[in-house]
Order: structure tokens, then C-alpha cells, then sequence
């Protein structure tokens, strides 16, 4: 069973999300109900301006091993577009064109620009998660984040973060569990 909030990481302290649905971007706020996660999430409300990785350590004293990004990559195979999210831990970075263009299957990976990310996850620059990205969309979990007790990550917009154990994002539908996906 996963950790149930309040949670707390650096000065941050996040209550249950189902006490703060305003703070979810539709996508997420739907997939935490869908997969009965929503007392079982924390969300906590930060400063939109330091919503990005860096910016969320220094400002709330957040350890890196405790911060994770979702980013969104794509390649092509035979005109077709292949899509999926990687989470990695801050001190890391997606290994794009090693373990996820062999796990897309395609010939060159690289980050979907921020426009179309923004549009096809109806979530935030800066607040993309994993939590309620589009069906059918592969989650690439680097294993040091599926292990982690608690992390922070996107809760679609940019007033808040999702506080949650790596083993419930391991859970989502579309999840894989990937060695090494983080270098």
C-alpha cells in the first residue's frame, strides 16, 4: 500500500489530493479517481514561478533524489508516430536515443516540442506527469524512481506538485519499469 498524506518532502507538505481537486489538471485529477488514488496522492500548492525542477529545490529544499521529470518523447517507424512519457529522477537525464528509442522501435528519438506536448497531454510546460497522459501512451519508469518511497512530480499545472510513492506511479495502466532509463 502506498504512503497516504500528509506527505512531506523539504518544507513541503502535501495533503490528500481529494482535499485539493482544484489543484489537478483535468487529466490528473481523472486518472488518480480512475485508478482510486486520489486519498492515496498528495498535492501540495507552490509558486507557479518555481515550478520547474531547479527552481522547486532551492525554493523548498527539496533533495534531487526525491524530484522526479516527466518528459515526453517521440520517434517515427514507417510515418508513424510513436509516443511515450519517461520519468526520471532530477539528477538524471531520459537516455532518448539509447533505452527509449529501442523501446519506441524507431530509428531517432527526440523531446516532442513543448507546443505539442502541452496539447496532446492538456497539461502544462513544466507540469507534465505521468498521471493521466493520454491512453495508450507507454510510461517508461527508471527504476530508481519505481523504487522511491516518495517523489515529487507535475501535477498537470504549474500551482502545484503531486507527492507520491514511486510504487503507485508503477502502478498507472501504461507503466514499464525500465533499467537504466535514467543516465
Amino acid at each position: 500500500m502506498w504512503p497516504v498524506p500528509p506527505l512531506r518532502l523539504g518544507t513541503l507538505e502535501a495533503g490528500p489530493a481529494s482535499a485539493r481537486p482544484d489543484l489537478l489538471a483535468a487529466p490528473t485529477l481523472a486518472a488518480l479517481r480512475a485508478g482510486g488514488w486520489l486519498d492515496a496522492a498528495g498535492v501540495v500548492e507552490i509558486d507557479p514561478g518555481r515550478s520547474d525542477t531547479a527552481a522547486t529545490r532551492d525554493a523548498y529544499g527539496v533533495p534531487e533524489d526525491a524530484l522526479a521529470n516527466c518528459v515526453i518523447v517521440a520517434g517515427r517507424r514507417e510515418g508513424v508516430e510513436r509516443l511515450a512519457a519517461c520519468v526520471v529522477l532530477a539528477a538524471t537525464r531520459a537516455d532518448v536515443n539509447g533505452v527509449v528509442r529501442r523501446r519506441l522501435d524507431v530509428r531517432k528519438a527526440s523531446f516532442l516540442p513543448t507546443g505539442r506536448a502541452v496539447e496532446l497531454t492538456g497539461m502544462a510546460v513544466g507540469a507534465i506527469t505521468p498521471v493521466g497522459l493520454p491512453p495508450g501512451w507507454p510510461v517508461l519508469l527508471d527504476r530508481r524512481v519505481a523504487d522511491a518511497d516518495l517523489v515529487i512530480v507535475g501535477s498537470g499545472i504549474r500551482a502545484s506538485k503531486l507527492l507520491v510513492a514511486g510504487s503507485l506511479l508503477a502502478a498507472l495502466p501504461a507503466a514499464e519499469v525500465v533499467d537504466g532509463l535514467g543516465l
